[in-house]
């Protein structure tokens, strides 16, 4: 027995470790390892994980374990301590990181430290999910949001010779998702152990990538040249195409009243049109992850239980999100305006369809589109700020730019929690705001054209 249990140890650790070397290879292929790229994929495989262990134990204490009609209650009142504050707190993230823009491993490392400390705290009240546990879910909410900005910005830094942004976003977000399915798994199993167990495993996580952070490249807290954006397209005469007046986009110098500051330059319309359509698909995922949780709970899809309705749905969207990162690099060549556009009509014409014919098929058609759809959208946003923005506000376009999206994704939610639980009306009220800003993004897209150009310099 004990040679067989050897035997079996052997045999289990050479997997373990082949398997952590054939990752290891793949997240460093095509220069990925030499700039630094690899070290922030497996950060954000960290920081996948450790939120999800985080929304395992929270999903089960303020969702599953109470009636449908407190568990709202609790998810309302989630939403008002949590995203009410996020809301304020969100429109600062962006010009914070501008005026501090070299410590950006510190920032990173603080965001997980923070939600250490904050899980262990919440492993202890968890159980009875009283309202001690809502100021420390604001906490984690906050510091993984702010991870979330930084991370956005820190990518184009990394970004090696012999890959395009799209290609690097796309790998950190694969790894993101399969860090997510894994951790899902893991947290069931802490959780049959004690409510509690998630959040201790989530600690573990938490830490490890506090000192992970840390080992990012010195090229993170790089700032040199780098200059502050606002997100604004200035009217520019015909054939300028709203290129940023930058250090890397000479321009005619206007009059010494008209001229901008350095430090605030505006983006282009392409990059506006794209951010417009992003906030309405980030609103739309927002939006269906709260209602449809609820209304499943209570109207199972196709006579399923609750409990597998909602993981058919989470399976879909995940699966949708997974589709779009793995399209990705098809973007530069067919027009970012283009994709992000298609990209929310065809989540209006998913969302409009489930709407008329609400069941099975059509939820979880809209559930695999909506993450697709968001998914391409953002590479899209991202090939289009690394093409139109110059480098020396970049970085600054990026935070601010996210920001914005994560306070979509708030609005969308807040108006999940606050309609009636009908599929028909909840789609439709949903369909109806996809629509009219795709008719925006459409107007914006005659008027903008589609170009083709290569992408602008990386930045140093």
């Amino acid at each position: 027995m004990v040679r067989t249990a050897s035997a079996a140890g052997s045999r289990t650790g050479k997997v373990v470790h082949g398997t952590g070397r054939r990752i290891r290879r793949a997240t460093a292929a095509e220069g990925a390892g030499e700039s630094g790229l690899a070290k922030l994929i497996e950060l954000h495989a960290i920081n996948a994980f450790g939120d999800m262990l985080i929304t395992v134990a929270l999903a089960s204490t303020i969702f599953f374990s109470v009636p449908t009609g407190e568990a709202r209650g609790r998810v309302a009142l989630y939403l008002l301590i949590t995203m009410a504050p996020f809301a304020v707190l969100a429109p600062v993230i962006g010009p914070l990181l501008d005026r501090l823009p070299h410590g950006r491993r510190a920032a990173m490392a603080m965001s997980m430290l923070a939600r250490a400390v904050l899980a262990w705290t919440m492993a202890g009240v968890v159980t009875g999910g009283g309202l001690a546990l809502y100021p420390e879910a604001l906490g984690v909410l906050v510091a993984s949001k702010a991870y979330g900005v930084v991370r956005s910005v820190v990518v184009p830094r990394l970004l090696p010779s012999r890959l395009s942004l799209v290609k690097a976003n796309s790998r950190v977000t694969l790894a993101g998702l399969l860090a997510t399915m894994v951790a899902g798994g893991v947290g069931g199993l802490l959780h049959l152990i004690g409510p509690g167990w998630p959040l201790r495993g989530a600690f573990l996580v938490f830490v490890a990538g506090t000192l992970m952070a840390f080992h990012l490249p010195h090229t993170v807290d790089s700032a040199k040249g780098e200059q502050r954006a606002v997100l604004h397209a200035e009217e520019h005469p015909p054939g300028h195409h709203g290129v940023l007046h930058g250090r890397n986009a000479p321009a005619p110098e206007p009059a010494a009243e008209q001229r901008p500051k350095a430090s605030l330059l505006t983006v282009g319309p392409s990059v506006i049109l794209a951010l417009r359509a992003m906030a309405a698909m980030r609103w739309l995922v927002g939006f269906l992850v709260m209602f449809l949780a609820f209304l499943l709970r209570e109207e199972p899809i196709g006579g399923l239980q609750p409990t597998l309705a909602l993981g058919l749905v989470a399976l879909a969207a995940g699966t949708g999100n997974a589709i779009g990162s793995a399209l990705g690099s098809w973007l530069r060549p067919r027009g970012p305006e283009m994709t992000v556009t298609a990209m929310l009509l065809l989540a209006g014409c998913a969302t409009a369809a489930a709407a008329l014919w609400y069941g099975t098929v059509t939820v979880v058609t809209v559930a695999v589109t909506a993450g697709t759809a968001a998914s391409l959208g953002k590479l899209s946003l991202d090939a289009l700020i690394q093409r139109d923005v110059p480098e020396s506000v970049r970085t600054s376009a990026f935070a601010r730019s996210e920001t914005l999206l994560q306070m979509s994704w708030v609005a969308g939610g807040a108006v999940g929690i606050l309609l009636p639980l009908n599929g028909a009306l909840g789609l439709s009220v949903a369909a109806a705001v996809v629509g009219a800003v795709l008719l925006w993004t459409l107007r914006s897209l005659l008027r903008v054209g589609v170009r083709h150009r290569p992408a602008a310099p990386r930045v140093a």
